[in-house]
């Protein structure tokens, strides 16, 4: 990771002592947020200050709020042009760019600060009528702002702070020349924030590329703090045992969240345990962005108590007092199991990560928990 020239600010337990706008301060408290969680506390100081930011913080650990009230603080008072944002939030999902957008809603209220979400799947003239109409601040996934750019809807030539949030994440996904793209066009001086679960060589070259002498807050170790999670790996004997055991779990008491690796295998695994009385519902990017937001609603108020997903969902789900998740399919790599298992055990919480694992798959298990 690269050395800063310029030390970071001390880190703060309360935002009080920070430089932000009495409307901020309010919400906060109305919110029912009253002491910072450790990034907050850590990167607040420096980003306010208008410093580049390159923070690891797990999904979880409140890094909305972090890049949030830093950038509505030094966007509030300012008005951006029609079409022409002020700041910018590139997030890898739809879900996640609705969880951003919904966390900073109130906040931006308080401060007069319009805010635009632009991502694929829903309809992009009513994106580009928004944009129009003029919003300070666009959370938006790389794709759908390409489009809007090409389209001559937007234009990036004001934007002044811009975030990359889950940015490991976005360049696994194949985002990078689109990411590269959009932050060559906004204005060379302006503040770049990256926050990100891991810190690997694509992130890298972003950070190479793009940051002016960042400051670095690692806030959780590349671990995860994994520590209020309690960790399970179930050896099955076959295929059919695994079903029943996958069944027995989903009928439990409770919510919970069932990962697979394919579209298919998720919609055959909710078709099944309805079939037998579990009240579930299958998430993935092959449903349309208002069938996935019912399913996350439903879940969420508990119509729906087994969510069934692929990796898409592992990333910008946020449901509050979610204690299991389960592998029924083991994740490839370390970073799926983060992120999955970052589903439950959120901001302090506890939770349980169960993983099933078959005879052929024990090895690779085996490494990945190591």
């Amino acid at each position: 990771m690269p050395e800063s020239a310029t030390p970071a600010l001390p880190a703060v337990d309360d935002f009080a002592g920070l430089d932000m706008p009495a409307g901020l301060l309010a919400t906060l408290t109305a919110q029912g947020v009253t002491t910072p969680f450790p990034i907050q506390g850590a990167t607040l100081p420096d980003s306010l200050a208008g410093r580049d930011v390159l923070a690891r913080g797990r999904t979880g650990s409140g890094k909305t709020l972090a890049f949030g009230l830093a950038l509505l603080a030094r966007t509030s008072g300012l008005r951006a042009q029609p079409k022409a944002p002020l700041a910018l939030v590139l997030v890898p999902t739809r879900e996640l760019a609705q969880q951003v957008t919904d966390s900073l809603a109130p906040y931006a209220t308080a401060v007069n600060v319009r805010l635009a979400t632009v991502v694929g799947g829903l309809s992009i003239t009513k994106q580009a009528a928004t944009l129009r109409r003029g919003a300070e601040v666009v959370v938006a996934s790389p794709g759908r702002l390409n489009d809007l750019v090409e389209r001559g809807d937007c234009v990036l030539d004001d934007v002044r702070i811009t975030v990359l949030d889950e940015a490991d994440q976005m360049t696994d996904m194949g985002f990078l020349p689109q990411i590269t793209k959009l932050i060559k066009q906004v204005r060379p001086d302006g503040q770049r924030m990256l926050f990100s679960a891991t810190l690997d060589r694509n992130i890298d070259q972003l950070v190479k590329r793009f940051l002016t002498d960042p400051v670095v807050h690692s806030v959780d170790p590349s671990a995860g703090a994994v520590t209020t999670m309690e960790h399970h790996v179930l050896h099955v004997q076959d295929a059919t045992d695994k079903k029943a055991v996958t069944t027995r779990i989903a009928a439990r008491d409770g919510r919970v969240i069932l990962f697979l690796d394919t579209k298919r295998s998720a919609d055959r695994l909710a078709k099944r345990l309805l079939s037998v009385g579990v009240r579930a519902a299958a998430l993935h990017g092959g449903r349309t962005q208002p069938q996935r937001n019912r399913t996350l609603e439903q879940f969420k108020t508990g119509q729906v108590t087994a969510l069934v997903a692929t990796n898409v969902a592992a990333r910008g789900i946020h449901i509050d007092d979610l204690d299991l998740v389960v592998n029924v399919d083991p994740p490839a790599d370390h970073k799926d199991y983060l992120h999955r298992g970052g589903r439950t055990a959120r901001a302090g919480g506890s939770g349980s990560v169960v993983t099933l694992v078959l005879p052929e798959q024990k090895h690779e298990v085996s490494k990945l928990m190591k």
